[in-house]
């Protein structure tokens, strides 16, 4: 399985060793090469991917938020969100090493229709994605899943409960969505870092399942 992170200094990746992050232990021992591997979070407008990078990077994550303005009143639905006041523009970009040696290269997408037409270029080079999914508005996330179905791209489907929403178990959302059942389905909290990263290694699981060459 090809896992190395391509074409990084094209997306103006920040270098391997990060003075604002913890040095790991493959950035100061030469003889160790880690495992770079790219990781894409998708999914709808305002569902938390900017969050779930900021809270598992082990360095200062590289966003692209841009303030709302009322140009986009009529195409950004802010009802679920009210409070939300940047969107992301471009994408979000953190690092976090599992294992020791096992580095994971995060690549948030913009979630707006307008900016799809980035999709392809962040995605080139990525093991698998995680689709984030919002229970008020799960509609929100079938084009990711389209689009990862459509790409052979192996996905699981995280289900971020927000304060105030009803909770569903991760079946009903698998059957909402009609989500195969070998894909994982879970339930998970963006903010906690220790959620984050347990959808992460299911991740990373499953692509393994799926293209173990």
């Amino acid at each position: 399985m090809d896992s190395v992170v391509s074409d990084a200094a094209a997306f103006g990746v920040p270098p391997l060793v990060d003075t604002d992050g913890p040095v790991q232990p493959w950035q100061t021992d030469p003889t160790r090469a880690p495992v770079a591997t790219k990781i894409v979070v998708a999914g709808g407008f305002g569902v938390g991917k900017t969050t779930l990078v900021t809270a598992v990077s082990e360095i200062t994550p590289l966003q692209t938020e841009a303030l709302m303005t009322e140009a986009s009143e009529e195409t950004d639905d802010l009802t679920a969100t009210p409070g939300k006041l940047t969107t992301t523009v471009a994408m979000d970009f953190g690092r976090i090493t599992l294992d020791d040696d096992l580095v994971l290269y995060l690549f948030g997408t913009p979630g707006q229709q307008r900016f799809w037409f980035m999709w392809d270029d962040l995605v080139r080079g990525a093991i698998g994605a995680v689709v984030l999914a919002d229970t008020r508005r799960l509609k929100d996330c079938w084009p990711a899943l389209d689009y990862f179905e459509s790409c052979g791209l192996p996905y699981v489907v995280a289900v971020n409960h927000f304060d105030g929403s009803e909770l569903f178990e991760a079946e009903d959302v698998r059957e909402a969505l009609t989500i195969p059942a070998h894909i994982p389905v879970m339930i998970m909290d963006a903010r906690r870092r220790i959620s984050a990263i347990e959808t992460l290694l299911s991740l990373v699981g499953h692509a393994l399942d799926e293209t173990p060459e």
